[in-house]
C-alpha cells in the first residue's frame, strides 16, 4: 500500500512541474499535443514507473523528450532528473538523440548518477531568459548550515570546536576585512576575507586544507557535510551556440554547474560555435564551487574568443572568459583533458580561472593556460602542456610542475594585480619552457611585478625556496643582444639602490636551487636584469 501511495504522489507530482514548466515557452518550441505519438510518454503510466524503479535508470525520452535537435526538451529533461532524484535512479540520455536546450530559465537539478553518453545538447545561448541560469546543477543531497558557537579563527588553527554528522567543507567570512585589493585595468577595493576548509566529524582540519588567514569576527560562516558516495556524470557531447551580447562584463553561466562534493566527470565534451565580432564573456561551461574531491577526466573542452571593453580604471581591457571556473573548492583534478582550439592562439581567452581554491591539479593536460586569481593554496601541474598564457598564479604552500611543456611570458608568472605573491615554495622538475617573447630578448623563468606601493590587503611575498631540476629553455632564435634567460623579471625597475622605500614591503625569494637548467642559446642563466633587488637572493648551482 505503501509503495502505491508513493507511485501515486510522484506521477501527481510530476504532473504539476511539467504543466507548470511548460509556460510561456515561445512558439518555435514544440509542445504537447495529441496527435504526437512521443508527447504521450511526457507522464509515464504507473506501469512505466515500476519498470524504471526495477530496472534502476530512466531515461530522458520516458518523460517526453524528443532529440530531435528542434524542440526545446528543458523541461523533460528535468523532470527526468526530478524523478531520479526521488527514486535514486541513474539517468540515461538516448542514444543518437540531439537535445535542443533553448532560451527558458530552467535549471536541471542532478543528484544520481548521469549518463549523457554519445548523446548531442545544443545549447541556444543567442536570446536568453536568465544568462545566471545554469542548465545542469550538480547537487548535494546534504543542508548546510550554521553553526553556533564558531566566532573566530586562527590561521593553522587545527581544531574547531563543533560536533558535525561527518566530514563537511566549511566556508567562513569575515566581511570587515578586505583581501584581493586589485590593482591595474580591473581595480578594485578587494572582496570579503573569506576561506574554505575540510573538518572531519570531530572539527579537525584537514591538514591539506589549512586555514589560512585570522578571522577576528566571523560574520558568516557555513558547514555543507560532504557526500559520502561518488556521483558520475560521463559522456556527452555539447555545443553552446555562442551568445551575441555587447562586449561588457556581464558573464553567461549556462553550463553544468557542480555543487556536490565527490564528483566525477568523465568523456564530456564541450565546443562553442556562432561567435562574431563581439559577445558578452562566458563563466565556465564546467563551473566548480563550494564542494571538495572533484575529478573531471578524459574530456574535450573549448577556449572562448576574446573581447574587449573598458575596465574600472577607464581603459580597454580583455574581457576573461572561461570554459572551466573553479571558486571556493577543494582537492580539484584534471587528468587527460584537451581543448578543441590550438592552445597556442591568442584570439582565445585561456581556458581556466579559479578564487579561493585548495590543492588544484592538471595531469595529461593540453590547455592553453593555469589561473589562480584570489589565491590557491598548493597546485600541481604534471605531464601537461601549457599553452599561450601558461601558469598564472597567486597563492600560499607548494607549487610543483613536472614533466610539463610550458609556453607563455614566463615559466610561472605570479600576478601582479594581485601582487605577485606566493608565500611558500616553487618546486620544477624535467620541464621544457618554450618563451613566447624571445624574439623581445627577454626570457625570465619567474615573472610578475610589485611597485611596494599598493595595499592589496596582504603582505607580499615571492616563493621562499625555489628548486628547479632538468629544465630546457627552448630560447632559439633571440637578438643579438640577447644577454640570456634570467631567473626573476624586473619586478620593480625603481628598487635599484638603498635609496628606494617600499609603503607596503614585498618579501624576496631567499634561494634558488638549480640543477641542470640548460639554454638553446648557450648563454648561462642570469639571475634578473635587476642586480640590485635580488642581490641577497642565495643560488646554488
Amino acid at each position: 500500500m505503501k509503495r502505491a501511495y508513493l507511485i501515486i504522489f510522484s506521477l501527481v507530482f510530476l504532473c504539476n512541474f511539467i504543466q507548470t514548466s511548460c509556460q510561456n515557452i515561445p512558439d518555435k518550441v514544440g509542445l504537447p499535443d495529441e496527435t504526437n505519438p512521443a508527447s504521450k510518454k511526457g507522464t509515464p503510466s504507473e506501469d512505466d514507473i515500476q519498470k524504471f524503479i526495477a530496472n534502476g535508470w530512466v531515461r530522458y525520452s520516458d518523460f517526453g523528450a524528443k532529440g530531435d535537435g528542434k524542440t526545446d526538451d528543458i523541461t523533460a529533461i528535468a523532470a527526468t532528473h526530478l524523478f531520479a532524484n526521488q527514486h535514486n535512479l541513474t539517468v540515461k540520455a538516448d542514444d543518437k538523440a540531439t537535445y535542443y536546450i533553448g532560451p527558458k530559465k530552467q535549471t536541471v537539478d542532478i543528484r544520481t548518477n548521469t549518463d549523457f553518453g554519445s548523446a548531442a545538447f545544443i545549447i541556444d545561448d543567442t536570446s536568453v531568459e536568465d544568462r545566471n541560469a545554469h542548465v545542469f546543477s550538480v547537487n548535494s543531497t546534504k543542508q548546510s548550515f550554521k553553526p553556533d558557537n564558531v566566532s573566530s579563527l586562527k590561521r593553522n588553527q587545527n581544531k574547531l570546536d563543533i560536533s558535525l554528522p561527518g566530514s563537511s567543507l566549511v566556508t567562513v567570512t569575515d566581511s570587515n576585512v578586505r583581501r584581493y585589493i586589485r590593482f591595474g585595468p580591473n581595480q578594485n577595493n578587494g572582496s570579503a576575507q573569506t576561506d574554505v576548509f575540510v573538518v572531519d566529524k570531530n572539527g579537525v582540519v584537514d591538514a591539506n586544507t589549512p586555514i589560512l588567514w585570522d578571522f577576528d569576527q566571523i560574520t558568516d560562516i557555513v558547514v555543507l557535510p560532504i557526500d559520502e558516495t561518488e556521483l558520475t556524470i560521463t559522456g556527452g557531447r555539447f555545443t553552446t551556440i555562442a551568445n551575441r551580447e555587447d562586449s561588457k562584463y556581464s558573464y553567461y553561466a549556462r553550463g553544468i554547474a557542480i555543487r556536490r562534493s565527490n564528483v566525477i566527470v568523465d568523456g564530456l565534451e564541450h565546443r562553442i560555435t556562432g561567435e562574431g565580432e563581439y559577445g558578452a564573456p562566458y563563466g565556465g561551461f564546467i563551473s566548480i564551487s563550494n564542494c571538495a574531491h572533484i575529478t573531471v577526466r578524459n574530456s574535450i573542452l573549448t577556449g572562448h574568443k576574446v573581447y574587449q571593453t573598458i575596465g574600472s580604471a577607464g581603459v580597454p581591457v580583455s574581457m576573461g572568459t572561461y570554459d572551466i571556473n573553479i571558486n571556493r573548492a577543494l582537492n580539484i583534478t584534471f587528468e587527460n583533458c584537451s581543448q578543441t582550439n590550438d592552445i597556442n592562439n591568442a584570439a582565445y581567452w585561456g581556458i581556466m580561472g579559479s578564487n579561493y581554491c585548495k590543492n588544484l591539479a592538471y595531469d595529461g593536460c593540453t590547455f592553453s593556460r593555469f589561473d589562480a586569481h584570489m589565491g590557491v593554496a598548493n597546485a600541481t601541474i604534471r605531464n601537461s602542456t601549457l599553452g599561450h598564457q601558461g601558469i598564472n598564479a597567486i597563492g600560499s604552500g607548494t607549487f610543483v610542475v613536472e614533466n610539463s611543456t610550458i609556453r607563455g611570458s614566463n615559466l610561472i608568472n605570479l600576478r601582479s594585480d594581485y601582487g605577485s605573491t606566493w608565500e611558500g615554495e616553487f618546486i620544477i622538475r624535467n620541464c621544457a619552457f618554450i618563451p613566447r617573447n624571445v624574439k623581445s630578448g627577454s626570457v625570465n623563468l619567474i615573472g610578475g611585478s610589485n611597485s611596494g606601493q599598493h595595499d592589496f590587503g596582504y603582505t607580499c611575498f615571492m616563493p621562499e625556496k625555489i628548486t628547479i631540476e632538468n629544465l630546457q629553455i627552448k630560447d632559439s632564435g633571440h637578438p643579438d643582444n640577447y644577454k640570456g634567460p634570467a631567473i626573476f623579471s624586473n619586478f620593480n625597475k625603481e628598487r635599484n639602490d638603498e635609496t628606494h622605500v617600499e609603503k607596503y614591503p614585498y618579501i624576496i625569494t631567499k634561494e634558488v636551487i638549480l640543477k641542470n637548467v640548460t639554454a638553446e642559446s648557450g648563454k648561462p642563466l642570469r639571475v634578473s636584469d635587476n642586480s640590485y633587488m635580488f642581490k641577497d637572493v642565495t643560488v646554488n648551482r
